[in-house]
């Protein structure tokens, strides 16, 4: 066992601030997880803040924090969502012309015009003009 019951520690370290994830195990011998976040205050001092989760509650805990995550994940694709259809709205109602993104779908521009050509990430326009000219 090392200094003060840690049987195993690792850190996440961010810009202003960590995060050190100890398993650790008290006198009685109750193995639990300790989460300490430690963050600068003016590049002196930190404030230290730490949880602990035992063993019989880490199913209930991981599974909390489980879907907090999926509910994360699944409001930052709807407010893209949202934001991506407002600047839509927003350019075709000024009358810019709106390019949609790689990989989604609209059912008007389903087949591409004449003289378009798309190789990659790039949309290269052929111009009618030369390939007419190559043709006299």
């Amino acid at each position: 066992m090392g200094v003060r019951g840690e049987l195993f520690t690792t850190q996440v370290v961010l810009d202003n601030r960590s995060y050190f994830f100890n398993v650790k195990e008290n006198r009685t011998g109750d193995v639990f997880l300790q989460v300490v976040e430690s963050k600068s205050r003016n590049g002196e001092d930190y404030d230290r803040h730490a949880i602990c989760i035992f063993a019989e509650d880490m199913q209930k805990f991981f599974k909390g924090l489980d879907e907090s995550v999926s509910f994360i994940d699944k409001e930052r694709k709807e407010r893209s969502k949202r934001a991506a259809e407002k600047k839509a709205a927003k350019a075709s109602a000024a009358g810019k012309k709106v390019y949609k993104k790689k990989g989604t779908k609209d059912s008007k521009n389903e087949r591409k015009p004449e003289g378009i050509k798309k190789t990659g990430k790039v949309i290269h326009v052929v111009s009618k003009r030369t390939n007419q000219e190559e043709s006299n």
